[in-house]
Parts: C-alpha cells; sequence; structure tokens
C-alpha cells in the first residue's frame, strides 16, 4: 500500500526547514549504513543527534499526529525520530531493503519499522533524477512529489533513489511501528475507514454505520499488537 499525504508541511514551514537544512553540517551517509548499504549508498546526511535534524524532525511528527490520512493509514504505536538526506553530483541509493529494527537514539528503545515515511523538501523542478523508487505488487512505483508532501509505504519493500544529476534534494525519512503488523489488513482497515466516512459524508443510516464501525473496531482489537 503506497500513499501519498499532500500538504502535510506548509508552504512557510517549507522554506523554514529548508532554509535551516541547508545550513546544517552533513555527514556522509554511508556512517549510517551497514555492511551492505554502505557499498550502494552515496548520499550526505544529517548526524542523529544534530540538534536542527530534532527540531525539524519534532515539527513533522507533530504534523503527522494532526493529519487524518497519516493516522488511518500507518495506525501509528510508535515513530522513529525523523532522520535527513541530502543528494547532490550524481548521488544515490541503490536498492534495498530497510532494517526490520531500529534503536531510538540514546535510548534502549527499539521500533519494528513496520511502515516507510519520506517528507520532500525540494521541489520536483528543482534537481534532476532523484525518484524514489518502490517495488510492490503492482510493479515499480516513481515517487517524486513536490515540497512539503509525504509518501508512505510498507517498509518491507524494496526501494532506491535514483542518482540526482543536477541540483539537490533534500528530504526526510523514518519509520513507523504499527499497532497492525501486517501490510494487507492495515490495508484492509484503511479502506474501511475510508468508506466509513464517506458513508457519513452522504448521509447514511446512522444505525448502518454504527455496524460497519463496530467491525471496524473489532478488527483492530483482533489484528493490533501492544
Amino acid at each position: 500500500m503506497l500513499i501519498s499525504i499532500p500538504d502535510l508541511l506548509s508552504p512557510d514551514e517549507v522554506r523554514q526547514c529548508r532554509a535551516a537544512l541547508e545550513a546544517a553540517p552533513w555527514t556522509d551517509g554511508r556512517r549510517t549504513a551497514g555492511h551492505v548499504a554502505a557499498h550502494i549508498k552515496a548520499n550526505r546526511q544529517l548526524a542523529l543527534d544534530d540538534p536542527t535534524g530534532r527540531r525539524i524532525g519534532e515539527h513533522i511528527v507533530q504534523a503527522l499526529s494532526r493529519h487524518p490520512v497519516f493516522q488511518s493509514a500507518a495506525l501509528p504505536a510508535r515513530i522513529l525520530p525523523p532522520r535527513f538526506n541530502r543528494y547532490e553530483g550524481g548521488e544515490h541509493y541503490g536498492f534495498h531493503i530497510d532494517n526490520a529494527i531500529f534503536q531510538v537514539p540514546g535510548t534502549p528503545e527499539r521500533i519494528r519499522t513496520d511502515v516507510s515515511t519520506t517528507v520532500f523538501f525540494s521541489d520536483p523542478d528543482e534537481y534532476e533524477g532523484g525518484e524514489l523508487v518502490i517495488q510492490d505488487t503492482y510493479g515499480e512505483q516513481r515517487v517524486k512529489l513536490p515540497a512539503g508532501h509525504a509518501v508512505v509505504y510498507p517498509g518491507t519493500s524494496l526501494h532506491r533513489v535514483t542518482p540526482v544529476t543536477r541540483g539537490v534534494r533534500y528530504g526526510s525519512f523514518f519509520w513507523t511501528q504499527s499497532l497492525v503488523r501486517d501490510d494487507g489488513r492495515r490495508a484492509l482497515l484503511l479502506q474501511q475507514d475510508v468508506a466509513i466516512q464517506r458513508l457519513i459524508q452522504a448521509g447514511a443510516d446512522p444505525e448502518t454505520v454504527a455496524q460497519l464501525t463496530g467491525v471496524y473496531h473489532n478488527l483492530l482489537r483482533m489484528w493490533s499488537e501492544p
């Protein structure tokens, strides 16, 4: 299940975040890569304890907490603090699947990476290349969204970032541990939630809506994990 979230951040928020990112210190992205990924990863990242990254990351998480589509699609239990990357001059990241488990920096807490999210901080016309390519059951999906938009997709997906041959691509990436581990079940719950909201907007019979809402919550109760 791949879902685009438009306007997660407003244009003013994007401008402020972008200015801070442009002034931030960037390091070799291979420092956070495992043994295999280090051979296919060529980009730059902010250090995990960078104050600029922490500040913008907190802002992103707050925006997600208010966004109904993300809440319905991801059913978040815990969100790993957002990380930030920068691509330019041919930098890229080859096909890979993200680690199943990440430790929250500075804590003993670990998060399972059920859901991946990328937030774009560069508009598509600012750079060439840099598409997020995701392989799913429907084939390859190529994603290149306006600044302030986000894409959400299963953490189990094979994906890559194509070489940036002109300009600079800024982005944030992070993972969510969902209340519902299985992507297929999350997709069914999202479909049902969307259908219920449409019925409400159409003025459907309240008793019918209540019954369907009850089925939704009983399925969530059955499938959710602590």
